[in-house]
């Protein structure tokens, strides 16, 4: 492979000429949902407001604790008064981010942004703010709310799928035009109808659009977590049915310990089922800090899930894997012999890019740009001359170099791996100097790629210094 780097600039020790390069955070998600409270120190006071958390323990201080599904178990009692369970009904989780932000931790997850758009008085989730003059926000609010915060590299909400169809598509579309224009963050998106055996897939996909692709990736189906259903202090979202007659879970010592006993061990073996996205951003976060954004995120085992909610066998894994009717691809959540459950595939939704149709290489992109472009802004102070492209040139060469020794970079030698441009007749003409404008080019071989991809930037210069002839 042809080296570009330029002959004449010696590349060394950059230590006293130019700031090193300061590496963006990759994995620090952003979950957007409805929470029971939002408070830091009035009530309220976080609504669309996004506010970072490194524990669950701290979200619970803030944003409080999950929903009172109600839990109905319907038991008998024969004639010799012994009960049994006849049946447990299913539960369906009317809010989900807490249980989503909780798998995420439980599967390495550190630091993450929370946007509560509402507390659970809501009566249901909504994509836009109500029109009848409620107070009450939507999904779509606190995702434009995400604009506003600069660090963040990840986006989920997982609470997307409890929207009407049209309304998930709006938002998910939204997201993605967000990643891209930003052009600093990924999305992490559940596939809607997630939780049947059988979606139609034509339609679940479709609702993706067709622009911006190559900024998300969707993940099936959903799972069976290791997490039981929340029951208040009071046992009040419990309804026990017996012969008849019901009861709240406190009021069960009137038919005596051992229908108590048998509730309590019923209510210990059923589980939370919920979307993957959650544990897929925590294991986004352990895959970049045991290997590097670099690492493709397959193969990555989830904590704290028992199995997928639909078993994906080897016959059907191909049609969730390439999706021949819009060219895009879905992630599967499977079940492997001796290994537990994995994510199953890497892919970004824009499978017909040969290049960027892989997760780790969007969002390997997105971290060199965004470390570049916010550590070489010192620039903005420098005259627009050659000591200046030079130091530019150093600082990036330097730590593209460190970034192929860690196995980032395809190629033998740096030569082969990466190239770096900046300078009048190559990136920049006299009109860029003369206006202030300075244009560094960088090319990576990124792991196998077959050629350079780019990446383009530029800084508008305080000062600038016009080229003149002297005559």
């Amino acid at each position: 492979m042809m080296t570009h780097r330029n002959p004449d600039i010696y590349f060394g020790d950059i230590s006293d000429l130019a700031p090193p390069v300061v590496e963006v955070e990759t994995a620090l998600p952003a979950f957007v949902g409805y929470t029971a409270k939002a408070t830091g120190k009035v009530s309220m006071d976080l609504i669309l407001v996004p506010t970072k958390i490194n524990s669950m323990r701290e979200f619970e201080n803030l944003f409080g604790l999950p929903f009172d599904n109600e839990i109905t178990i319907t038991i008998h009692k024969n004639s010799d008064n012994e009960f049994s369970v006849l049946s447990f009904k299913e539960v369906t989780l009317k809010y989900m981010l807490y249980y989503s932000v909780k798998i995420y931790f439980e599967n390495g997850g550190g630091p993450c942004y929370i946007l509560s758009v509402d507390t659970y008085q809501n009566p249901q989730q909504v994509l836009l703010k109500p029109q009848n003059g409620s107070s009450h926000a939507g999904l779509l609010d606190g995702l434009f709310k995400l604009s506003e915060v600069e660090d963040i590299s990840l986006i989920v909400i997982p609470e997307a799928v409890k929207l009407a169809a049209h309304e998930y598509s709006q938002l998910v579309r939204a997201a993605l035009l967000q990643c891209h224009t930003l052009d600093n963050r990924f999305a992490i998106f559940d596939l809607y109808d997630g939780d049947m055996h059988n979606p139609d897939l034509s339609h679940c996909i479709g609702l993706f659009g067709n622009q911006y692709l190559n900024y998300g990736s969707a993940y099936y189906p959903f799972v069976r977590t290791m997490m039981n259903s929340y029951v208040n202090t009071e046992g009040s979202n419990v309804k026990v049915i017996c012969n008849g007659k019901e009861y709240k879970l406190d009021q069960l010592k009137k038919l005596g310990w051992s229908v108590t006993k048998l509730v309590k061990s019923e209510l210990k073996n059923r589980f939370v089922n919920l979307p993957s996205s959650g544990a897929v951003a925590g294991a986004y976060v352990t895959s970049d800090k045991n290997r590097g954004v670099w690492k493709s995120p397959g193969n990555l085992s989830l904590y704290g899930v028992m199995e997928p909610l639909v078993a994906i066998d080897k016959q059907s894994y191909p049609v969730y894997d390439v999706d021949p009717d819009h060219g895009r691809s879905i992630n599967n959540i499977r079940v492997f012999s001796g290994r537990g459950v994995l994510v199953s595939g890497a892919r970004t939704l824009a499978l017909n890019d040969n290049e960027e149709r892989y997760v780790s290489v969007r969002r390997f992109m997105i971290m060199v740009k965004e470390s570049l472009r916010t550590s070489t802004s010192w620039v903005i102070f420098e005259p627009n001359e050659p000591n200046t492209w030079m130091k530019i040139c150093m600082m990036i060469d330097n730590y593209l170099t460190t970034k192929w020794s860690e196995g980032a970079l395809a190629g033998i030698s740096p030569q082969q791996a990466f190239y770096v441009n900046c300078g009048l007749g190559t990136t920049m003409i006299s009109l860029d100097v003369e206006e202030g404008r300075i244009v560094v080019e960088v090319g990576l071989a990124i792991l196998r790629a077959s050629e350079f991809k780019l990446i383009r930037f530029s800084h508008n210069l305080k000062y600038s210094k016009s080229l003149r002839k002297i005559a």
